[in-house]
């Protein structure tokens, strides 16, 4: 099996850029591209200046389009880029399961502007981008391995089921192919799409923290204020802070976006080469019994192997350095990874990270992307879900294409907007 070049560092350890570029941009305060944009000859409205406030893979999707476009993009990020659920998820793209809800249509673009991105920039070499079939698969503790099953192969095993899932699986159920499922690393994809629109777009990091947004006595934004008493200029503001949105007063007097935490493990097998690209989406039940969990196994190209689940509301902190495990959690994915699979067993694959990390969710599961009310060029993209990395690229052009042309033409954000929550505090 192929692999990728790159080898990511332990994502416990604070992120650094590692690809892509002979220097490091995001370990400085402030960072400035030295050429000048090859958009440099678009019309002047295009060359206004955009602080995009977030360096998770919203607001990196958003001023890459942006900085593509022609625009002077400012990225203000507290930490690092790709720090907090950006560089810990994982990156599965599926192009239909979001059908049948206000997210299709921008879930469809996305996954098609996924593989759009990967033929620009290289993804399967990149940052790991690849189709691959994606399996549900029941796992029952109680059981001592993988019988029959209905439809068995002609070796006894379970139809459909990889060699290398050789617990105690049943059942095996296809539910998505190359055409319909694929999968990125998160972190090298956020930070692909951040360095490309610094070294070939002219774009800007500044790592600091947002205070406010201070608008102009007409009503337009005007300048984002920092922690540290910086002011940046701007003719738009994004404000794309994922579940860090609810510390900013002015979004968090309009709606409401609390943390999803959720957990996740990521091991290195000893035989990497044994494993399959097929997406696991588990039904698992424990041998004391109760209801299943639904824990997901995706293989990397990097001959990783990213194991998550058990979620929880809770409190989002202050920093996103600050999000640690529950060491119960991350046994209980071990415990997974081990029954999933003898590859993946204690001794047989080696630890390279336990973490968790905050998913922003919104009281009516949609996200919020649009102009807020009451303040003209201010815009928020937030409330993804687990679905950021896919619906990213979309999300980023759409506003992209909002905020310069002044309507959405990839995928229709009526849905979303934040006027929603105006709407609904006024019925109530």
């Amino acid at each position: 099996m192929a692999r990728l070049l790159i080898s990511p560092p332990p994502l416990t350890t604070k992120p650094q850029l590692f690809l892509f570029s002979h220097s490091n941009p995001f370990i400085a305060t402030s960072i400035r591209c030295s050429s000048t944009s090859p958009m440099s000859e678009t019309v002047d409205n295009r060359r206004r200046k955009v602080v995009v406030c977030g360096g998770g893979v919203i607001g990196v999707c958003t001023a890459y389009f942006l900085a593509k476009t022609g625009a002077i993009v400012t990225v203000v990020e507290k930490s690092s880029v790709a720090c907090a659920a950006s560089g810990k998820a994982g990156g599965f793209l599926a192009l239909d399961w979001c059908d049948g809800g206000p997210v299709s249509s921008l879930a469809r673009a996305s996954f098609n502007l996924h593989r759009s991105l990967s033929d620009e920039l290289d993804g399967p070499s990149s940052y790991g981008y690849r189709p691959l079939n994606t399996l549900s698969v029941p796992i029952d503790e109680s059981e001592n391995g993988p019988g029959p099953g209905p439809g068995p192969g002609p070796s006894g095993r379970v139809k459909n089921l990889p060699a290398w899932v050789d617990g105690p699986a049943r059942n095996a159920k296809p539910i998505g192919t190359t055409q319909t499922t694929a999968q990125v690393h998160p972190q090298l994809f956020t930070r692909c799409l951040m360095t490309t629109a610094v070294e070939k777009y002219g774009a800007e990091v500044v790592i600091g923290k947002v205070e406010r947004v201070e608008g102009r006595e007409d009503g337009r934004v005007d300048s984002v204020v920092l922690e540290d008493g910086r002011v940046i200029k701007a003719d738009s503001v994004v404000l794309a802070l994922g579940p860090w949105s609810s510390k900013l007063g002015l979004l968090s007097s309009l709606f409401r976006v609390y943390g999803l935490k959720a957990h996740s493990i990521v091991l290195e097998p000893k035989e990497a080469d044994a494993i399959s690209p097929h997406a696991l989406f588990l039904s698992y039940y424990l041998a004391e019994g109760g209801k299943p969990m639904d824990p997901e196994v995706y293989p990397r190209p990097t001959g990783e192997v990213y194991i998550c689940g058990m979620s929880a509301t809770e409190e989002v902190p202050d920093d996103p350095e600050q999000v640690a495990p529950n060491p119960e959690s991350i046994r209980m994915l071990k415990r997974v990874a081990g029954n999933v699979s003898s590859h993946l067993k204690e001794g047989e694959a080696q630890v390279k990270a336990e973490q968790a990390c905050m998913l922003p969710c919104t009281d009516d599961g949609d996200p919020v992307i649009g102009e807020l009310p009451g303040m003209k060029g201010c815009f928020v993209a937030t409330g993804h879900s687990c679905w950021g990395i896919l619906n990213g690229p979309a999300t980023g052009a759409a506003l992209s294409e909002l905020i310069l042309d002044g309507q959405a033409s990839i995928a229709d954000l009526s849905s979303f907007s934040p006027a929603r929550f105006v709407a609904t505090s006024r019925k109530s």
